[in-house]
């Protein structure tokens, strides 16, 4: 399943559950740029908000939240963030790749490198 946030008003996550697949020998007649949501993370205000909207929407999607991070660092700088971590720019990218599985060390590395804080509140009990 493809999730991706974007902040038409306020940052939501949309998931597309199934993947359309072109037939074979079938001609495409729709152009799709490529969308990197790091160009449209232009301030700290920005990023917190899709940080926190990964957080708040899709808060057991490990993959996600570390692609997250990703984004927010590839839109701070990867090369400033890995100076700021004590990093390697490869392991940063590896770490914070949909298949990276980043330490809480590194989280906690990468989050105060990008000037965010992770913040705790206590959740809805389960009924």
């Amino acid at each position: 399943m493809d999730c991706c946030l974007h902040s038409s008003v306020g940052w939501k996550l949309h998931c597309n559950p199934m993947t359309q697949v072109q037939p074979a020998g079938t001609p495409s007649t729709t152009a799709f740029s490529p969308y990197d949501v790091a160009e449209h993370l232009r301030s700290p205000e920005d990023m917190a908000a899709y940080l926190d909207a990964w957080l708040e929407e899709a808060p057991d999607d490990v993959a996600g939240l570390a692609r997250a991070l990703g984004d927010i660092a590839r839109a701070k700088g990867m090369t400033q963030v890995a100076k700021e971590t004590g990093l390697s720019r490869e392991s940063l990218y590896r770490a914070l790749s949909t298949d990276g599985n980043p330490s809480f060390a590194t989280v906690l590395k990468v989050t105060k490198a990008l000037g965010l804080r992770l913040h705790a509140k206590a959740s809805a009990p389960e009924s």
